[in-house]
């Protein structure tokens, strides 16, 4: 069973949100039709692991700020491409909002993290 909040005082609370909403962004895309799947599909689960991959970065090395900057652009990248699902109508409103409320809370700790370590390094 999931225990979010041991495994976000390990991988930290960014990390972990983004991972819990790629755990639900991903079956969503699986509902996406055939012909929207493979070019709009992608790219959306691609944005989203590479914010993944960015916040690990950030969690295990030193120096955050372009990993950090990476997963804050790849977090107005994935904004777009799900308003774009939504007015096509691959995903429906209530979907399209749970998305949005999903980045904007992983794009606040991000920002968070972002003061800490400036912070942190002045």
């Amino acid at each position: 069973m999931n225990d979010v909040p041991s495994n976000a005082r390990r991988t930290g609370p960014a990390l972990e949100a983004m991972y819990q909403f790629l755990v639900w962004l991903v079956p969503t895309i699986d509902g996406f039709p055939r012909k929207r799947k493979f070019v709009l599909g992608d790219r959306i689960e691609v944005a989203a692991l590479d914010v993944l991959d960015h916040l690990i970065s950030a969690t295990f090395t030193r120096n955050r700020d372009a990993a950090l900057a990476g997963a804050n652009l790849g977090i107005d990248r994935l904004r777009f491409l799900l308003r774009l699902s939504e007015e096509l109508g691959l995903i429906d409103l209530r979907r399209y909002e749970h998305a949005a409320r999903g980045l904007d809370d992983v794009g606040r700790m991000i920002g968070g993290w972002k003061k800490a370590h400036h912070a942190q390094t002045a």
